[in-house]
Parts: structure tokens; C-alpha cells; sequence
């Protein structure tokens, strides 16, 4: 019974927890080409089609920036390379589940 109990309330613990929900992953090791949108977020992109949008966290990139992906399935916390500089990633925004503006 106090087995049942403990995965009812692990269930329900994370069904209300918003973290999990905030937290984006995505595989940027296929995208084509990557937009700079403001001094501290890339959006990539498959052929036209955004895939993710990257806030960085304490970087600042341009449009001349060199990104280099250190892995290529990222979260948020995960770091790139910006201009040799390894810069955290503050959050990853899906594509199909937020808007870039």
C-alpha cells in the first residue's frame, strides 16, 4: 500500500511540476544554416523551416559570429561555442512550441 501511495504521489508530483514542461531538447546537428536574432539568440534552421531558437546565457553574438555546437542533441543548461568563448545555453525553444518574436 505505502508503495502505491509513493508512485501515485511521484506521478502527480511531476504531472505539476512545470519544469519538465519548460525544458526543450532537440537534436541542432542537422540544421542547415542559423539566424542571429538579437545579441544573446540564434534561431536554426532545416533548409527554411526553424528548428529551435537558443538564448545564450552571459554571450553576446553577432552576425559574424563563428557558433560551433559542442553536441549536437541539446537542452537547456548545455553549452555552445561562440568565437571560441563556451557560452551556456539559458533556454532551447522549439520550433513547433514557441513563437521567435
Amino acid at each position: 500500500m505505502k508503495k502505491d501511495m509513493m508512485i501515485v504521489f511521484v506521478f502527480l508530483l511531476l504531472l505539476i511540476s512545470p519544469v519538465p514542461a519548460l525544458c526543450d531538447c532537440t537534436d541542432l546537428g542537422h540544421a542547415t544554416n542559423l539566424y542571429v536574432s538579437g545579441d544573446q539568440s540564434v534561431i536554426f534552421y532545416v533548409q527554411n523551416n526553424p528548428l529551435a531558437k537558443v538564448v545564450l546565457q552571459d554571450c553576446t553574438v553577432s552576425g559574424s559570429s563563428n557558433i560551433r555546437l559542442l553536441k549536437s542533441y541539446v537542452c537547456d543548461s548545455d553549452s555552445l561555442l561562440v568565437d571560441g568563448q563556451e557560452c551556456a545555453i539559458m533556454s532551447v525553444t522549439l520550433g513547433s512550441t514557441g513563437s521567435f518574436e
